[in-house]
């Protein structure tokens, strides 16, 4: 998409001298965020940020970008360029622009600790207690403690959502229904196996079990987490405050699971394509018995509106609070911003105002949705050329609602299947529920080892698609992938994180 022109390049000694005027009053407690400003700006004040998240672009983007413009220019002396990169392409699109030192403000933030350790990321603490102080009282403060790196540094702003992102199992509740199916006593991979047959045999139309090339995390069924991600396959138990770290692909646990997989595999029950997919959101209309995702209290509401049809989940995996959980929608600061007071009151904005923070939800009202008599939304649906609304099609406008911000400002959502009017107080009650694990806030510095995790992650990628799929025969192909993690430095690596985490969690008993 074209960038908006920079209001600030017109260089020269006066743009310096405004520019330091600005964030002078800024930092002297003049309060820009609360409400509108006393006079209004004219262009040559006001700082544009640039601003890339994840998300296909929408076709109306650049009119809802117009719009927060006139919104924020009016409430706190700013405008925006936002920049929307699709899915497959953002994470190596952040990594580029951070290796050549493309200038941005914010970012949706992916491996949040990876570029911490990279120098990335701007630390917050200080605007956190002053020109951030709301967005800072109302983030759950969770979320703080599992952001906050081993330096006692925060780096990034927390999506205030739910706290324990749960791995559930879904179905199609036509065929619960029809077969009279308990899904509650599913929980565990090897239980499914009379379902997957069952429909197989009497639903040929349904695909048994759809997987894709990153699979799932069934290791958290025997209550495991990872160090970082799962392309370092180091696990801890989660409540287990002295279990070691381990090789998952080393343990009895996985070696069943795996075996598991290849049984189903073999049947028939899985796709074929399933070591080769990408990840993706749930297709419409597609027919598929077992499917996986994590989520929390009502995510069937949102699942069954993405597939077409009726879904219901049953929760296999405990309330657990992880650092992974906290961290999975991060918006983070550039360290070479140019402007940090004005990103940070940005972000103020975005957690706190609900007009800012549903426009970047959900767009416009009376144009990308209305409101009905609940005051909840109804998203207007692209026509076609006759005038009639396309049930199926994209809207023209979608924010990436785990990305950006607070939810419990968030409008609940009306329609063919209402959000109950309570769901934000249904959400804080889950989250007063949630344990923290005992490895929350660790984060292992492996800086010092970048060759071993890249030879590490090219192992991975090697095996990991097809074992975790059922795809290759275990037997013959998960010794040559301990061997191949061996020699890439596996055994260091880990040796290295329980160095860390011992440290950690003596520093963390005496606290």
């Amino acid at each position: 998409m074209r960038r908006q022109k920079h209001p600030l390049r017109m260089g020269g000694l006066v743009m310096f001298l405004i520019t330091t005027m600005g964030v002078v009053l800024s930092l002297t407690g003049c309060s820009w965020f609360a409400g509108h400003r006393e006079e209004s700006l004219s262009d040559e004040d006001t700082v544009n940020l640039i601003y890339y998240t994840i998300g296909e672009p929408d076709k109306d983007l650049k009119i809802v970008n117009d719009k927060i413009n006139e919104i924020l220019a009016q409430k706190i002396g700013i405008t925006m360029t936002y920049i929307k990169v699709g899915w497959q392409e953002y994470e190596e699109r952040l990594n580029t622009m951070v290796s050549a030192g493309t200038p941005f403000d914010i970012a949706f933030a992916p491996e949040y600790a990876t570029y911490i350790q990279r120098g990335a990321w701007l630390r917050l603490d200080d605007y956190l207690s002053s020109v951030s102080k709301e967005m800072y009282d109302a983030i759950d403060p969770i979320f703080w403690e599992g952001v906050r790196m081993n330096d006692g540094g925060i780096y990034g702003v927390p999506t205030n959502k739910e706290l324990a992102t749960r791995e559930q199992w879904m179905y199609p509740e036509e065929l619960v229904r029809k077969y009279n199916i308990d899904i509650s006593r599913y929980n565990t991979l090897e239980s499914l196996e009379p379902l997957l047959k069952m429909i197989k045999e009497k639903e040929p139309s349904y695909q048994p079990m759809e997987l894709d090339k990153d699979s799932n995390n069934f290791f958290a069924l025997d209550g495991y987490e990872y160090i970082i991600d799962k392309k370092l396959p180091l696990m801890v138990l989660s409540q287990d405050p002295d279990a070691p770290v381990v090789n998952i692909f080393e343990t009895k646990e996985a070696r069943k699971v795996l075996n598991t997989l290849r049984r189903y595999y073999t049947a028939g029950y899985i796709n074929e394509d399933a070591a080769l997919r990408e990840t993706q959101g749930l297709k419409r209309n597609e027919r598929v018995f077992w499917k996986a995702a994590g989520g929390g209290p009502l995510s069937e509401n949102s699942w069954s509106k993405d597939r077409g049809y009726k879904v219901v989940a049953h929760p296999v995996t405990p309330l657990l609070v992880t650092t992974e959980s906290v961290r999975g929608g991060i918006m983070a600061v550039s360290a070479d911003t140019k402007h940090p007071v004005e990103v940070m009151k940005f972000l103020n904005v975005l957690n706190t105002d609900p007009e800012v923070r549903n426009l970047f939800n959900y767009g416009i009202e009376g144009v990308h949705y209305n409101l009905d008599s609940n005051g909840q939304v109804v998203l207007i649906r692209p026509k076609d050329s006759n005038g009639e609304s396309v049930s199926d099609a994209p809207p023209d406008y979608s924010g990436v609602q785990y990305t950006q911000g607070n939810w419990f400002i968030l409008k609940t959502m009306g329609g063919d299947a209402p959000d109950p009017l309570d769901k934000w107080e249904q959400f804080r009650g889950s989250n007063s529920q949630a344990l923290k694990s005992s490895l929350l806030g660790f984060t292992p510095d492996l800086s010092r080892m970048p060759i071993q995790r890249k030879n590490i992650e090219m192992v991975w990628e090697k095996y990991y698609p097809s074992l975790m799929t059922g795809s290759l025969d275990v037997d013959a192909e998960l010794p040559k992938f301990n061997e191949e993690l061996k020699q890439a430095g596996i055994d260091e690596v880990r040796a290295e994180v329980q160095k860390q985490l011992d440290d950690w969690r003596t520093e963390h008993n005496r606290k």
